[in-house]
């Protein structure tokens, strides 16, 4: 199946921000995701993992043959070469390569211009050293010190872009970042919820994740105190912010018994709109 690079450089960029384990006394520890969900470099599990980062993700969507599925830097070097689909200027949505002969470390181009790539990468930290603590987004210089070796050339679905005048010669170029994670919440969660938060102890919570969307929301339409709005209950005062959001013109202008405070799919829908949620059902 082509491998499609907005989706492999997405799927790599939500990724920033997690890290390895820690060893018994403190340290980074390369214990990490990715070497045990990529089949064939379980084995490298504890190791560097710069490069099986990139090999998951092009196995994640079914084309690990179109990608070197290693975890070593130079084998994949190696890799691109024979295939043909090396170069030494940036493509977007290549890997490139740092050391003398790439051996080092490697990451994944996100975007470039004339004096920059932009970056994601396993196995560094915030100073982009090439052995790290995780997965970071960082900017490197296309030229001179501390520059790439090389770039791999995959074989996108969307054909290639690079800066290469061979293959295009584009000067600059980028792919589109990852759209936010939709949020969604269940209205009979909710509903739930706000029935039975109220008579528990104070801090019982039913659906806390989906509570604290609806909290948040509330608080940010002026009817919830920022105070109560991150505990995940839906107690007696969410209750009566939610009511008041039932009585409100943008909540559908309820009266009495309408406006008790107990979610209604209909409301809930104008409250997600209005602070992008989703309602389930």
């Amino acid at each position: 199946m082509p491998l499609s690079r907005t989706a492999y450089v997405n799927l790599l960029r939500v990724q920033t921000g997690y890290h390895e384990g820690r060893s018994a006394n403190g340290n980074w520890n390369n214990i990490q995701k990715f070497s045990p969900a990529t089949p064939g470099l379980e084995w490298s599990q504890g190791q560097a993992w710069c490069a099986t980062f990139t090999a998951w993700g092009a196995d994640e969507l079914g084309a690990r043959d179109t990608w070197p599925i290693t975890a070593s830097c130079w084998t994949a070097v190696q890799w691109w070469k024979q295939a043909g689909r090396w170069t030494e200027y940036p493509v977007l949505g290549g890997p490139f390569y740092m050391g003398r002969v790439g051996e080092d470390h490697v990451g994944v181009v996100y975007a470039y211009d004339e004096n920059a790539i932009y970056t994601i990468e396993g196995n560094t930290n915030a100073g982009g050293a090439y052995q790290g603590d995780g997965v970071y987004q960082r900017v490197r210089p296309r030229r001179g010190p501390n520059s790439p070796y090389g770039y791999g050339v995959p074989a996108y679905a969307e054909g290639t872009v690079s800066a290469d005048p061979k293959l295009g010669g584009t000067r600059t170029a980028s792919v589109p970042p990852p759209a936010p994670p939709e949020v969604k919440v269940s209205a009979a969660h909710l509903a739930a919820a706000a029935r039975r938060d109220p008579g528990l102890k104070q801090g019982g919570t039913t659906y806390p994740a989906e509570v604290n969307v609806v909290e948040v929301a509330l608080a940010r339409e002026g009817l919830l105190k920022d105070a109560y709005a991150h505990d995940g209950s839906f107690g007696s005062l969410t209750v009566a912010a939610y009511a008041a959001w039932q009585r409100s013109k943008a909540g559908g202008s309820y009266t009495g018994s309408d406006a008790d405070g107990i979610p209604g799919k209909t409301s809930l829908t104008r409250l997600g709109r209005a602070r992008g949620f989703t309602v389930t059902d």
